[in-house]
């Protein structure tokens, strides 16, 4: 029996390899790359520690090379999703009786092998399986995963070390007991990093977990169930299945140990699981919590005093790297006159100077599209922008489907501020830039704040200190995750906490310990030493 107050490693962001010419990483990933894409994977569903397959097997192809199979996955059906939520109960008595240092052991076991002998193939699964490539990959897969792990057992001392005050003669203690029932995660194709966090976040806690990953991310989601299994995770903590959405929204949601949702995903689907949630309240044992990040509409704004060539490096990267597939990329931009031409011209420089292909060729900057629909999607948005009387595109353009979902890197700038392209998400390589008057830059913050429903990243570029003070009171609320002088995208784990607010999501700040509040139910105790022996107060007495 455990009777110290130990303190886990302190948490240190991994490191992001560069993998340089010649270096050691980049060696090990493409031999990595070339043996994962020489199988062809049977991807079954992991449910209580057991494989699960079925006949209906669905074929995964890299988005760069549709016509190359990496594998199949088993796809599920209600009876899995029953099975799941079973193999979830049943083996929640055991983990939330685990101390808690043993489940932080696992999931910092589980940091080390991804950063050590899981690193070149967890980066390759995602370079495949989701077209990144190798630098976003191990700024995703690698490094974010590995810091949610060791940074959430951080936090889940700093919690359980929160602790009321004690009055004479009392002990008031406080535990912080894991939810009763099981939670639901849902997570994205954008990011592998995710997909683990929203499972292991409420596991560390001690509940047990259902997981139902994009279809998309599906190939780099057996290699986390991978690590997890060998960092020591028991059976029927995360039970991963591969099972249509509303197949499993209509058992899930009307379960009565329904404990909680993680989800990461479309802003659509998130309220529509909310009103179902909300309709079927009085069937839960307890009221469910629910934890969404649901996408953004980021900006950059820059002001007359900002430096044209780091605004038009900001855009570049921001707005186009991972195929502008990130729910903080940037979107949109408002550009003053004064500065306007420069920033053009670098602009649309870097953009040309990008070479787009598969991941695999290392000199590679683009890559392609998550699948045909997100394809699809976005080519629409570029074709209605090339027949507008009020928008013109001054680089990109281009898209085939050929031999995989390739969309040239776009900006399109508009004379109307509120451009269809301004306003609604694409969740893609399409930036659209509206150019302002030098002396209107306030009138313009009003713009940026009501032109789109989200409010997740967003950042103001300008070496005038008022502007920046000004912009960062003026949106306030349009941005959960706010930049001054760069991109609105990478935010770290323990240094930016990561969420938005209006219909970016419930600001739940992955990263942080704010996340693993909404994971535990505390419970106060109060010990008295000695009780009373009579009922009688002092004021009863009379002189």
């Amino acid at each position: 029996m455990a009777n110290a107050f130990y303190e886990v490693p302190v948490p240190i962001n991994e490191p992001v390899l560069s993998y340089g010419a010649g270096s050691c990483e980049k060696d090990d990933v493409k031999k990595a790359l070339k043996e994962m894409k020489a199988e062809t994977l049977d991807i079954p569903m992991i449910i209580g520690g057991k494989r699960v397959t079925t006949d209906d097997k669905v074929a995964i192809h890299p988005p760069h090379e549709i016509k190359h199979t990496l594998g199949h996955f088993h796809k599920g059906d209600s009876s899995h999703v029953h099975a799941a939520i079973d193999a979830a109960l049943s083996a929640k008595p055991a983990w939330e009786a685990m101390s808690w240092q043993h489940r932080a052991a696992i999931f910092l076991k589980a940091a080390d092998l991804l950063s050590g002998p899981y690193r070149a193939r967890m980066n390759a699964a995602t370079m495949l399986g989701q077209s990144k490539n190798v630098y976003q990959a191990e700024i995703d897969a690698v490094a974010e995963m590995c810091d949610f792990f060791r940074f959430n057992a951080q936090y889940m001392t700093e919690l359980y070390m929160q602790q009321p005050e004690s009055a004479p003669g009392i002990w008031n203690r406080m535990e912080h007991r894991p939810l009763e029932g099981f939670i639901f995660a849902i997570t994205p194709f954008n990011f592998t990093s995710i997909a683990a966090n929203l499972c292991a976040a409420p596991a560390m806690l001690g509940n047990t977990v259902v997981w139902k990953p994009a279809e998309t991310q599906i190939y780099s989601a057996m290699v986390i169930m991978e690590v997890f299994e060998e960092a020591g995770l028991p059976d029927g903590v995360v039970n991963l299945i591969y099972v249509d959405g509303p197949v499993a929204g209509d058992i899930i949601f009307s379960h009565p140990e329904f404990a909680g949702l993680h989800f990461t995903g479309s802003t659509g689907v998130f309220q529509n699981l909310w009103q179902t949630i909300g309709n079927n309240i009085s069937k839960y044992n307890a009221y469910p919590r629910i934890v969404g990040e649901t996408g953004g509409k980021d900006f950059v704004v820059a002001h007359q005093s900002a430096h044209p060539k780091q605004v038009a490096t900001a855009l570049a990267r921001g707005a186009f790297e991972f195929q502008g597939q990130k729910c903080s990329a940037a979107s949109r931009a408002y550009i003053p006159k004064n500065i306007w031409n420069e920033v053009k011209k670098h602009l649309v420089e870097q953009v040309k100077s990008f070479k787009m292909g598969s991941p695999e060729d290392f000199t590679n900057f683009i890559n392609a599209v998550i699948d045909e629909r997100a394809f699809d999607k976005i080519s629409h948005y570029i074709a209605d922008a090339k027949k507008a009387d009020n928008a013109e595109i001054i680089v990109g353009g281009g898209y085939n489907k050929s031999e995989g979902y390739f969309i040239e890197p776009t900006v399109i700038v508009t004379e109307d501020s509120k451009f269809t392209t301004m306003c609604e998400e694409i969740f893609g390589p399409v930036l659209t830039i509206f150019v302002y008057e030098p002396d209107d830059f306030e009138a313009t913050l009003d713009i940026v704040d009501s032109t789109s429903p989200y409010a997740l990243t967003g950042s103001i570029f300008a070496t005038d200190r008022y502007a920046i003070t000004l912009a960062e009171q003026k949106l306030k609320n349009a941005a959960g995750n706010f930049y001054i002088n760069d991109k609105p995208t990478g935010a770290v784990v323990g240094q930016q906490p990561f969420g938005g607010g209006r219909a970016s999501g419930t600001n739940d700040k992955a990263g942080s310990i704010l996340n693993l509040l909404r994971w535990v139910s505390p419970r106060t105790i109060k010990e008295t030493f000695v009780p009373p022996t009579d009922y009688r107060y002092t004021f009863l007495e009379e002189a």
